[in-house]
């Protein structure tokens, strides 16, 4: 992977992958993809009924991990993904991030709700793009 060590990277979460602009997010840019583990697209993650709430199932940590080691060394995060419903995978993962790699969450500075399955990857760029530009001008 690039070095990415004190540079603005987006990544985009799903359930079933994350992509990582670490090149930057110029027109073209091209992400870094990370699949999660085969079985974990499905919507049950829970096979203990015993299990209470959400629970990390077999092959989240470990997916999570990886996106972790591939943004770990970054200056600034700004994640994209679905807030809402079963599939705010966003949201899980900035959980995770908050209690496993605090300093890591730290350098989240945004989650940006978005319907990833809707939109193309210029569409990601140009919003990402415009969400930089904005906090920029703005020094926040």
């Amino acid at each position: 992977m690039t070095d990415i060590s004190n540079k603005f990277v987006v990544v985009t979460i799903t359930q079933q992958e994350a992509r990582v602009w670490a090149t930057g997010i110029a027109k073209g840019a091209k992400p870094e993809k990370i699949y999660a583990p085969a079985g974990l697209n499905s919507h049950h993650f829970r096979d203990d009924p015993k299990m209470k709430g959400r629970g990390d199932g077999p092959g989240v940590p470990a997916y999570y991990e990886e996106i972790v080691a591939a943004i770990g060394s970054a200056g600034q995060i700004l994640l994209m993904g679905h807030g809402n419903g079963k599939a705010r995978s966003m949201v899980h993962f900035a959980m995770y991030l908050e209690r496993k790699h605090p300093e890591l969450a730290k350098k989240v500075v945004d989650t940006v709700d978005t319907n990833l399955f809707g939109i193309t990857q210029p569409e990601i760029l140009a919003m990402a793009r415009d969400w930089f530009d904005t906090h920029t001008r703005l020094g926040v």
